[in-house]
């Protein structure tokens, strides 16, 4: 099949080549002539232009969209309409919120045009391993789109599936992330306890290791647990202590408070996260205080590194 790819990120560079070396025809675009250059020396048709892109397709088009979430999916579309025809299929293959699927599935709708959401999973792994994709569309075009969905997956009949209609595939790839941030949290957690406890002198790289094989814990998190202290050492210091969030998170616990489901260790998961930036940590500091005051509890002074 012919298809283009819109953004050639590491995820859409990735998901070209993977399509390529299985037959299929891509034209890619980026907005950075760098990307661009780095993605014709792998072999994939690439440009800057993006009416080049478009007109190397043939009807009805298939528009892949790997673009950040929010406006840019937008501008993407916007720019991208002037370009197509009735009965084009836009793929929208990033993390976008569900609630903008849906929208976007109505207004492409009522110009003519399709959109398929693809939830994708597999980072950087999945130009060796395969894409475990979640697909939310109408019946008809996601069969069209098939060839595709079972190029990128881990084989033709595993790792993705129909969810239902606009926006099915990207509510499923939200839950996913909320539950990948509780699975994090509790490895985390383990790993840190098992570092604190001094009386056995723990080998990290060696535990992580042992539960992958035989244990009931093992995942492929905790693959990359191993091979990250094995690259970086047991005790981390050059990392800072700074966990971001892609906002699937935020959207899963947004959900869980509309439709009053009880999601407490995904709830928790993201809430430590947005602690370990809190470099100031002023609720901490002022729980210090609130001890003093009502038990004469002991308070620390912060470290003075200025000379007397």
């Amino acid at each position: 099949m012919k298809i283009g790819m819109f953004g050639l990120g590491r995820m859409g560079a990735n998901m070209a080549l993977r399509l390529i070396r299985s037959g299929h025809e891509v034209s890619g675009w980026s907005r950075s002539e760098d990307t661009v250059a780095e993605a014709r020396e792998q072999g994939v048709s690439a440009t800057t232009e993006l009416d080049r892109a478009v007109a190397e397709l043939d009807p009805p088009r298939i528009l892949w969209m790997m673009v950040p979430a929010g406006d840019p999916v937008d501008a993407t579309i916007e720019s991208l309409i002037p370009l197509t025809d009735d009965g084009d299929i836009f793929v929208d293959g990033g993390n976008s919120r569900y609630k903008d699927t849906m929208r976007r599935a109505e207004e492409l709708h009522e110009q003519g045009r399709h959109l398929v959401d693809v939830g994708t999973s597999g980072g950087v792994w999945g130009l060796q391993e395969g894409y475990s994709l979640m697909i939310g569309g109408e019946d008809e075009t996601v069969e069209h789109l098939r060839p595709l969905f079972e190029t990128l997956a881990p084989a033709d009949d595993l790792g993705w599936g129909h969810m239902g209609p606009p926006g099915a595939g990207h509510f499923v790839k939200m839950v996913h992330n909320g539950i990948e941030y509780g699975m994090m949290q509790a490895y985390a957690e383990g790993f840190a306890l098992m570092r604190r406890k001094d009386d056995f002198d723990f080998d990290l790289r060696q535990i992580a290791e042992t539960w992958r094989h035989g244990s009931v814990v093992r995942s492929w998190l905790l693959d990359l647990i191993a091979e990250g202290l094995e690259l970086e050492g047991d005790d981390l210091e050059q990392i800072a202590p700074w966990v971001d969030d892609s906002g699937e998170g935020r959207w899963t616990v947004e959900e869980a408070i509309e439709t009053a489901v009880h999601l407490p260790v995904i709830s928790l998961a993201l809430m430590q996260r947005f602690a370990s930036r809190d470099g100031e940590r002023y609720a901490d500091r002022l729980l210090a205080v609130m001890r003093n005051q009502f038990g004469g509890h002991s308070m620390r002074e912060t470290e003075d590194d200025t000379d007397d």
